[in-house]
C-alpha cells in the first residue's frame, strides 16, 4: 500500500492508502490524508488541491489537460493537482508555501448601453 506524507501545519503527516486511490475522494470521506489535504471541488477546476511534490513525482502519470491549464509552468516545478491523481506509489507533497499561479483573468464586461 502506498505510503503518504503530508507536510502541513509545520509537520508531517504520515498513513497509508490503497493503491489507485484519489487523495481528494478519500479526504472528502473524511479519511486520511483527512484534515490535512487541502481540497474543494474535486473536478481539477478550482486549485485548491495544489500541492508541491517532494517525492514521487516520477510514479505519477503525465499531467491532464486540466492539470496543464491550471497549473502551466508551475508543472515543471513539481506542482499537480491532487483531484486528478490515483495514487500507486508512494508520495510526499506539501500544500504550504506554494509560488501562488496567475491571477484568475475576469470576463470582458459589456459596453455600457447608451441612451440612443
Amino acid at each position: 500500500m502506498p505510503r503518504i506524507v503530508i507536510h502541513a501545519n509545520g509537520q508531517c503527516y504520515e498513513g497509508e492508502v490503497k493503491e489507485d486511490t484519489n487523495l481528494v475522494v478519500k479526504a472528502g470521506i473524511k479519511q486520511f490524508p483527512y484534515p490535512y489535504l487541502k481540497y474543494r471541488c474535486g473536478m481539477g477546476k478550482c486549485g485548491t488541491c495544489t500541492s508541491h511534490i517532494l517525492k514521487g513525482a516520477e510514479h505519477l502519470p503525465e499531467p491532464n489537460w486540466k492539470e496543464k491549464k491550471l497549473l502551466g509552468d508551475r508543472l515543471a516545478l513539481g506542482y499537480r493537482l491532487c483531484c486528478q491523481l490515483w495514487v500507486k506509489q508512494d508520495l510526499e507533497l506539501t500544500q504550504e508555501n506554494l509560488v501562488p499561479g496567475p491571477a484568475p483573468t475576469a470576463p470582458p464586461r459589456p459596453a455600457p448601453a447608451t441612451g440612443t
